[in-house]
């Protein structure tokens, strides 16, 4: 009778084990699946900021040091490794593009452009992604982490060696809306 109780037991601590090394595995995918998902967005930012600098650049010539700033910007951004360090970046660049579309204010010409208004709203569309795939990304993060600090799941996180992601936050001085008027 003792050794039925006593399988009974491991039985249980097994069955246990898998389904929180399942929850974590589960967890710990989405958190990848949401990471991509906003270099999914960042790619595609990437790709429309040489074309909205080439339009503006046929208006403003005399603006190089904004345009240089911008491609310095995008190239590190690019070349980020890591969360911590691609945060950085990202907030960075937009306060580049910000200075890029306070130029571009100065041009009336500019803003009519079908060309730059198109890109403008693409560019406002990907910030848009953007902030919705860092959203879900914390979303993720947050259920990670939590998963991960719960007991007795961390009894097996810590074995596993899984660590607190960091979310992905906005700079103080972007939590507040961007103001870009034309």
């Amino acid at each position: 009778m003792i050794m039925f109780i006593g399988l009974g037991i491991v039985v249980v601590l097994i069955v246990g084990a898998i389904y929180i090394y399942n929850g974590l595995i589960r967890a710990k995918v989405r958190v990848d699946e949401a990471w991509s998902d906003i270099d999914v967005q960042l790619k595609r930012r990437y790709d429309l900021i040489p074309n909205l600098i080439e339009t503006v650049k046929g208006y403003a010539k005399h603006e190089k040091a904004v345009f240089e700033k911008v491609t310095e910007q995008r190239t590190q951004a690019m070349n980020a490794t890591g969360s911590a360090e691609k945060e950085k970046a990202e907030n960075m660049l937009s306060g580049t593009l910000k200075s890029l579309f306070a130029v571009a204010e100065n041009y009336p010409d500019l803003k009519a452009n079908e060309n730059f208004l198109e890109l403008q709203r693409e560019l406002t569309d990907t910030e848009d992604k953007i902030q919705a795939a860092r959203r879900f990304y914390n979303g993720n993060v947050r259920e990670f982490n939590t998963k991960i600090q719960v007991f007795p799941n961390s009894l097996l996180a810590g074995i596993l060696g899984y660590k607190a992601r960091e979310f992905f936050q906005a700079e103080e001085e972007d939590k507040g809306p961007v103001k870009v008027e034309f």
